[in-house]
């Protein structure tokens, strides 16, 4: 039996060209030699470059596609112009045939999402899929979503997110039990939106393969509190969104200070090997790579401003999400919750 991966890669979707894509996949390459490639885009433009990357050439299939979408496209748009010729739809469809064990793009994710759902489908007994993220935190790492794919939520959809986040901390942070927490305004029980606290009432009678710790505070989530974060597309999102900018603005402040003088510069040589530590545990690229969970395949968005080395970070998510059997892991945590509390 053979253990090679075949991967189906957007080739067209992220910003800057989509440059980043072949010597990204050739990092990925020489880590896992046993993977195969299938490129989707505009075969012109995939073979003007792909010379430059002989071995990602031998390990990979070239399937034209007559157009892509675009960065700014709405998603009802790129469904529209794009159904059944986008390098994202075609794509996609290779992975419901079987053809690929995954997806990856760094594409447009509200037309991404779109596309996924509609041509996977949702995996039976959940309602939305969700997009997590890995956040890196004082005590490694921590599972948080959703950060973006859905607005509106209710009660089932955030006990949804929780089977989902978990099963992926079993996987990514090698936790047989993970721990899990609803993010809310406070954590006393009698804060929050009703449908929050009808989860957490739900999540305090199920937990066979999580620990649920209640109620967790934004300012927590980077202290490592729970292996798993559970909220709603907004506000993940926005939670997202403003960590990444608090540390691009420390990254600024820091290196100003260390500009202002002599002495400062000379305290930086001595402490360098600290700071780039420091500056390793916040690169974006280390943790890239957004996972649709709770769709009939696994579809991985990366970041569409990364570099060669994210691009390769968000490959590689792939490849242990499919080795380590997530579809099947999700199918069965659902079925143990299951005999707890009705979640249709």
């Amino acid at each position: 039996m053979s253990n090679q991966v075949n991967i189906a890669v957007d080739c067209m979707g992220g910003d800057d060209d989509a440059a980043f894509v072949l010597p990204g996949l050739l990092l990925t390459l020489k880590k896992y030699p046993n993977i195969k490639f299938q490129l989707f885009g505009d075969e012109k433009t995939i073979k003007s470059r792909i010379s430059q990357y002989r071995a990602v050439e031998n390990a990979s299939d070239i399937i034209h596609c007559d157009t892509y979408v675009k960065m700014d496209e709405k998603p009802s748009n790129a469904i529209k112009n794009g159904r059944g010729k986008s390098s994202i739809w075609i794509a996609i469809e290779h992975l419901k045939r079987g053809d690929a064990d995954f997806m990856v793009s760094a594409g447009n994710t509200g037309a991404l999402m779109a596309m996924s759902t509609l041509i996977l489908k949702t995996i039976s007994k959940i309602q939305r899929p969700a997009i997590a993220a890995i956040w890196p935190t004082i005590n490694g790492e921590t599972i948080v979503l959703d950060i973006g794919a859905t607005i509106g939520f209710n009660k089932k959809q955030l006990i949804d997110f929780s089977i989902l986040g978990a099963s992926m901390a079993q996987i990514i942070l090698d936790v047989e039990r993970p721990t899990l927490s609803l993010l809310n305004i406070g954590e006393e029980e009698i804060k929050g939106l009703d449908e929050i606290k009808a989860s957490h009432e739900i999540l305090k009678s199920t937990e066979r393969f999580f620990k649920y710790k209640g109620f967790i505070e934004g300012n927590q989530i980077g202290r490592g509190f729970s292996d798993v974060v559970v909220t709603d597309g907004f506000t993940g999102n926005v939670a997202l969104k403003t960590a990444e900018g608090t540390a691009s603005q420390i990254s600024k402040y820091f290196k100003d200070s260390i500009d202002r003088s002599i002495m400062a510069k000379v305290g930086y040589l001595f402490a360098a090997s600290a700071f780039r530590s420091l500056r390793e545990k916040m690169n974006p690229s280390r943790l890239n790579g957004g996972v649709f969970l709770g769709l009939n395949g696994i579809v991985i968005k990366s970041h569409g401003k990364t570099d060669p080395i994210g691009f390769s970070s968000a490959v590689e998510l792939g490849i242990d999400m499919h080795r380590a059997a997530l579809l099947d892991k999700i199918k069965s945590n659902i079925e143990l919750t299951e005999k707890d509390v009705n979640i249709d």
